[in-house]
C-alpha cells in the first residue's frame, strides 16, 4: 500500500506545485486584433523577440483580426488572468470603440489590465497637390470658400483619423463630408489619384509620399511636433484650439493580472520597447516609442475616453 499512498500524496501535491512554478512556465500568446502587416504587427513581433529572449520563453503572435478590432479584443478579455493572454490594443479597440458600436462585448476599462502604452502613432493631415493650401489655416480658408469640394477620408469611421476631421469641422465651423475607407493604403492611393482632396492618416502612410511629391502634409493633429519630423507643424499652431489626443499602441492583459505579473510585464515590454535596435526599427517605422507606467497608461486611457466622449458628442456621433 506504499505505493498508493505515495500516489495519492503526489495528485494531492501536483497542483500546489503547478501552482508554484516561477511565471512564465509556457508560452505566451500575444493577440493583435487586426490582420496581418501594417504597425500594429511591426510592433508585435519586434516586441515579443526580446520579450520572449528575456523570458526565456515563446511569445506567440497571433492576428485576430474582426469588427475594427473589437474581436480579437473580446477574445482576450475573455481569457484567465494567468499573464499567458496578451493584447496589443489600440486608440480604436479602447477609447473610441465604446462611442460607436452598440453593445460592444467588452468593457474596454474594466475587462483589462494595462500594462504598458508602447509607442505613438502620429496621424497627419494630407491633401492633394491640386489643393491651394500650404498649412492648415490656408485649408480652412479654401474649405470655407469652397465647401462642396472638400470631404475627407479616413482609415474607417471610428478611427482616431475620423475623429481628428470631425474635430476640425468643429473648431472651426466646417462642413467637411467623412469618406471612411478600408485602411490607410486605399485612402492614400485616391489622394494620390486626386479622388479625395484630403486625409487624415498615419504619418508614416504619408510622410513617403510627400517626400516624392505626390502629395502635400500641412500638420499633425497631435498638440506637439512630433520628434521624428520636427519640420511639419501642427495643425494646432496655424488653428488654434485644436489638438487631437495622441494616437497609441499599447498592451494589455485581462482585468484580474496579478499585481506581481502585471509589474513583470510591464518591465520586460519597457526594456524591449528601449532596446536600442528595437527602438531604431519602431522609430524608422514613424512610432516614437513611449513605455509608461501601468499608472501613466491607465491615466492616459481616461483621459483619452473623455476627449473622445466631447468629440463625439460635438459631431453627433451615436453608437450603432
Amino acid at each position: 500500500m506504499a505505493w498508493f499512498r505515495a500516489a495519492l500524496l503526489w495528485l494531492l501535491a501536483a497542483p500546489l506545485l503547478a501552482a508554484a512554478q516561477p511565471y512564465p512556465s509556457k508560452p505566451i500568446r500575444l493577440i493583435v486584433p487586426y490582420p496581418p502587416g501594417g504597425s500594429t504587427d511591426l510592433l508585435a513581433r519586434s516586441v515579443a523577440q526580446k520579450v520572449g529572449d528575456s523570458l526565456q520563453q515563446q511569445v506567440i503572435v497571433e492576428n485576430r483580426g474582426g469588427g475594427g478590432g473589437t474581436l480579437g479584443s473580446g477574445v482576450v478579455a475573455r481569457s484567465a488572468p494567468d499573464g499567458y493572454t496578451l493584447l496589443l490594443g489600440t486608440n480604436a479597440t479602447h477609447t473610441l470603440a465604446m462611442f460607436f458600436i452598440k453593445g460592444l462585448q467588452y468593457d474596454p476599462v474594466k475587462d483589462f489590465t494595462p500594462l504598458t502604452a508602447a509607442v505613438v502613432v502620429p496621424i497627419a493631415l494630407a491633401v492633394h497637390t491640386s489643393v491651394p493650401a500650404n498649412n492648415a489655416r490656408e485649408f480652412v480658408e479654401y474649405a470655407k470658400q469652397n465647401p462642396t469640394k472638400i470631404s475627407f477620408g479616413s482609415s474607417g469611421t471610428g478611427s482616431p483619423h475620423h475623429l481628428a476631421g470631425e474635430l476640425l469641422n468643429q473648431v472651426v465651423g466646417l462642413s467637411m463630408v467623412h469618406i471612411p475607407y478600408k485602411g490607410a493604403g486605399p485612402s492614400m492611393q485616391d489622394l494620390i489619384g486626386g479622388q479625395i482632396p484630403a486625409v487624415f492618416t498615419t504619418l508614416s502612410t504619408a510622410l513617403p509620399q510627400a517626400r516624392n511629391g505626390k502629395i502635400k502634409i500641412l500638420g499633425m493633429v497631435e498638440a506637439k511636433r512630433q520628434p521624428t519630423v520636427p519640420d511639419v507643424p501642427t495643425i494646432g499652431e496655424s488653428v488654434p484650439g485644436y489638438a487631437m489626443p495622441v494616437s497609441w499602441l499599447g498592451f494589455f492583459g485581462p482585468a484580474g493580472l496579478p499585481a506581481d505579473i502585471a509589474q513583470r510585464l510591464n518591465r520586460e515590454l519597457v526594456r524591449a520597447l528601449h532596446d536600442p535596435e528595437t527602438r531604431e526599427r519602431l522609430e524608422k517605422g514613424g512610432m516614437p516609442v513611449l513605455g509608461t507606467s501601468i499608472e501613466e497608461f491607465q491615466a492616459m486611457i481616461r483621459n483619452d475616453i473623455e476627449a473622445f466622449r466631447r468629440i463625439t458628442t460635438g459631431a453627433n456621433i451615436k453608437p450603432e
